[in-house]
């Protein structure tokens, strides 16, 4: 009997086990979605490119790997930059390699009327929906102010040589970009605080627990997300939101991905 009782025994926790493991079918599915998806954002341009970041973050996945060299992460910063990508869009894409000219003014820029502390200029749609945002966080008992949004090239120009002077070029590439490499010359961008803390404290306060959980609904989302600096070239800005419309908006936080890996997987699909 008591043999029978341990090869009973041995048998269940056997069915425990295997049902841990998928099931070869499920695996080949498996596989296979990974490799269309990897097949979609690859560019046989940029192989070589691959291959090489590969050796050297050999702990990668080689989606991350595709991706990060579709940004160009694989080259200094500023280095062979292109003109900003979409212009004159809710997506136009402006980083470290992806650059506005001196000249450019956004189109449609317009006052916001409420939630600002001061003559604050944003793109109509983004001004919109932002103004929706705000009167739907006072109703909640929330106060989120935008402290800064559009700004010109010579307006940027003026700020990062400033930061320059004061903590070096090495460190303010960290924390500010350079004139020509802003979002905010796009005039879809807002810093942000409640009026009360510094906008830098923000991440403290009951604005930015609601600001996390409701500004996708109003089309923007925290650009520079924490964990997510050696993609998105900046430190962690717990402020600063872009304007990229309702649903590109929830689909990034539904799928917690910066815009700049959209923007990276977006164009390997168009084949660009």
């Amino acid at each position: 009997m008591k043999k029978y009782s341990i090869i009973l025994l041995l048998f269940i926790v056997f069915l425990i086990l295997l049902q841990g493991f998928p099931k070869k079918e499920e695996k080949h599915q498996n596989d296979m979605e990974k490799n269309q998806l990897l097949y979609r954002f690859y560019q046989k341009e940029k192989e070589e490119r691959y291959q090489q970041y590969k050796q050297t973050h050999p702990e990668m996945e080689d989606i991350d790997i595709i991706t990060r060299v579709n940004l160009n992460l694989d080259k200094p910063y500023y280095e062979d930059a292109e003109p900003a990508l979409y212009l004159n869009t809710n997506l136009v894409f402006v980083n470290k390699y992806h650059y506005l000219e001196e000249n450019y003014e956004p189109t449609s820029l317009e006052k916001l009327e409420k939630c600002s502390s001061g003559n604050r200029l944003l793109q109509k749609d983004a001004k919109e929906d932002f103004e929706r945002l705000c009167e739907q966080a006072e109703k909640e008992g929330k106060t989120i102010r935008v402290v800064s949004s559009y700004r010109s090239y010579s307006y940027q120009k003026t700020l990062y040589d400033n930061y320059v002077l004061k903590d070096g070029k090495e460190k303010a590439d960290t924390y500010s970009a350079r004139s020509g490499f802003s979002e905010h010359q796009t005039g879809l961008v807002i810093d942000v605080d409640n009026a009360i803390k510094s906008f830098e404290d923000f991440e403290e306060t009951e604005e930015f627990t609601w600001m996390q959980e409701n500004a996708h609904r109003f089309g923007f989302i925290l650009r520079y997300p924490k964990g997510k600096e050696d993609i998105t070239g900046y430190q962690y800005e717990s402020w600063h939101y872009r304007y990229v419309g309702e649903k590109v908006a929830t689909f990034l936080k539904e799928n917690n991905m910066t815009f700049d890996e959209y923007i990276a997987r977006d164009l390997a699909r168009q084949g660009k």
